[in-house]
């Protein structure tokens, strides 16, 4: 059975789709959002095979989810809009496919085929595909402006401009922000490929800094050094990214 989330903000879109999905006895609506802040959570939570995210939603568009989620939280999309520079934008970097509004039930067909396809590739061919998407809106839109932190059945979006450092823990990383920590399931060496180089540095293994939170810089010992954060944490950088952060801060 193949689960899937419908997220769009019009009703009479989502109940198109519903109706269209439902004609399938191996697909099944296990939810419906009206906003992307919505859908992230929704997402996370789930952990659905497919989504169908409208570009266009309040808080955040289609593209913000994708980029909002953890690599091992991302289904397999297509995406749903009523403009076509749009629709051809997401298929030209590589997205599933894609549907105009009102959606054609050929079309439709056409579009849940290729999806298909997707899902019967290894998890690894299908989230290479959705990277390469992403490093495509990246270069386009710039680095994602919130992660999505959860706990329990909490999920939380955290601007990352409140982000004071990254710690990791295993597969884990804890997003200390202000008096705040947040778990985030996905290793520090993925949120670093996501996080905009100009404003976050990979300090050391377990470490990664909002280079705009740090205070002071003193040197330590054989080219290390000791970094103050305005919050009082105190971090070290390892010789292997003492290079980078001197370059960095100059």
């Amino acid at each position: 059975m193949i689960s899937v989330v419908i997220a769009d903000d019009e009703p009479l879109a989502r109940e198109r789709l519903r109706s269209l999905v439902t004609g399938h006895p191996d697909l099944t609506v296990v939810a419906e959002c009206t906003d992307g802040r919505e859908t992230v959570a929704t997402v996370a939570r789930l952990a659905p095979d497919l989504a169908f995210l409208d570009i266009q939603m309040p808080e955040l568009d289609g593209f913000g989810v994708l980029e909002a989620l953890a690599p091992t939280h991302r289904p397999a999309v297509v995406f749903v809009t009523a403009y076509d520079e749009y629709a051809i934008h997401a298929f030209e970097v590589n997205a599933v496919d894609y549907l105009l509004k009102p959606v054609d039930p050929r079309r439709f067909e056409e579009a849940l085929r290729r999806a298909r396809t997707r899902l019967s590739l290894p998890d690894s061919g299908r989230l290479a595909e959705l990277d390469q998407l992403l490093a495509e809106l990246r270069r386009v839109r710039g680095f994602p402006s919130r992660l999505v932190a959860k706990l329990g059945n909490t999920v939380s979006l955290v601007p990352v401009e409140e982000i004071d450092w990254i710690e990791a823990r295993g597969n884990y990383a804890r997003l200390h922000a202000g008096r705040v920590v947040h778990l985030i399931r996905e290793p520090l060496r993925s949120l670093e490929a996501r996080l905009d180089p100009d404003r976050f540095a990979r300090v050391h293994r377990s470490a990664i800094v909002n280079l705009e939170r740090i205070a002071t810089v003193e040197p330590y010992f054989h080219g290390e050094y000791t970094l103050m954060l305005r919050n009082g944490t105190r971090l070290t950088s390892s010789r292997t990214q003492s290079a980078r952060l001197r370059a960095l801060l100059r």
